[in-house]
């Protein structure tokens, strides 16, 4: 009984998500990785103050940065430290993985976006998919499919009101 009170307590695991990736993008694949991030940006994760709207994740030497995900300082940030909200920030992967992904991105175009960011074990981590960009009528055919889905749900719901 206590864990599930714990559970309540803490609230979600989900600090930010990206939903705009979804409609420009196919995922083909998720990646979860770690990121190397600052105390102020630990306190201000914390508080919700993060935007991966514009993010982006590319390969540099044989390693994987973040770049263009805004983290707003707190107002009661340290004066001694100066807190740049769009600086660029590891990704902390495994070799192979990052191997794997290079590969991807090389040899078929694809490109690394940003899915979700989300607390695990105390620790910050980030969903990377995998991403090919969709076409203009790619995005009306999954807009089109999504909408026949709540269609198809209100549907069964007052069908199962009306039983």
């Amino acid at each position: 009984m206590a864990k599930a009170n714990d559970k309540d307590k803490r609230g979600s695991a989900t600090i930010a998500l990206n939903k705009r990736a979804r409609h420009e993008y196919h995922i083909d694949q998720h990646v979860e990785a770690g990121i190397a991030l600052q105390g102020w940006e630990v306190k201000s994760l914390r508080a919700g103050r993060v935007n991966l709207g514009d993010a982006y994740a590319i390969v540099k030497s044989g390693e994987i940065f973040l770049f263009g995900a805004s983290i707003v300082p707190l107002i009661s940030a340290s004066t001694h430290v100066v807190a740049d909200d769009r600086r660029t920030r590891k990704l902390l992967l495994h070799r192979e993985e990052i191997d794997k992904i290079i590969g991807a991105i090389e040899r078929k175009g694809y490109t690394l976006v940003p899915l979700a960011m989300y607390w695990k074990n105390n620790h910050v981590k980030l969903d990377l998919g995998v991403a090919r960009g969709k076409q203009e009528h790619d995005k009306r055919d999954s807009e089109r499919e999504r909408d026949w889905q709540r269609e198809k749900q209100r549907a069964m719901r007052a069908r199962n009101r009306e039983a």
